[in-house]
């Protein structure tokens, strides 16, 4: 009776201990994947980031006038506020 119970108490902790190193691991997984994709994302926000200097480089000087849309002009609608004495 006794060897049984050190048996199953022995096959639980090996079960128990498996079971936490599969999860350490597949953290560990997970956190490379994470780490890779935001390399990933801060490269390409580097290359634009350097596309866009070029970019003004290419354009330093150059003088751009664009017509303003009359519609999203706002005309300023002005409320004048009196003072109320109590």
């Amino acid at each position: 009776m006794i060897l049984l119970s050190v048996t199953g108490l022995f096959r639980t902790l090996l079960i128990i201990l498996g079971v936490f190193f599969l999860l350490r691991i597949v953290g560990r997984i997970a956190m490379a994947k994470r780490n890779v994709a935001a390399q990933d994302q801060m490269k390409r926000e580097e290359a634009a980031a350097q596309q866009l200097k070029e970019q003004s480089k290419q354009n330093f000087g150059r003088t751009t006038i664009s017509k303003v849309d009359s519609k999203s002009v706002d005309d300023g609608d002005f409320v004048d506020f009196e003072e109320v004495n109590d």
